[in-house]
């Protein structure tokens, strides 16, 4: 999956899954700042992540993100099933 491939899928989960609207969703947005997103968003987030990729991102790299641009580097070096 390229960066671009990555970003788009994010950008559509998180605008269907929370309504975000997608001039919000940029690589540099903060998820809990600048999106208003919670820990609980995270796991729903990281839920609907693995349902359109098939591939779970590791609970310790999902700790360690803070921005839409981690996750989609996280996207990135996932294995694929």
């Amino acid at each position: 999956m390229t960066r671009d491939e990555a970003f788009t899928l994010l950008a559509s989960a998180l605008h269907e899954t929370f309504g975000l609207e997608r001039s919000r969703i940029t690589l540099e947005a903060q998820l809990i700042a600048d999106l208003d997103l919670d820990s609980i968003d995270a796991v729903d987030l990281a839920v609907r992540i693995q349902k359109l990729t098939g591939a779970r991102i590791a609970p310790e790299v999902f700790k360690r993100v803070r921005t839409v641009g981690d996750v989609v580097d996280a996207l990135v070096s996932l294995p694929r099933p």
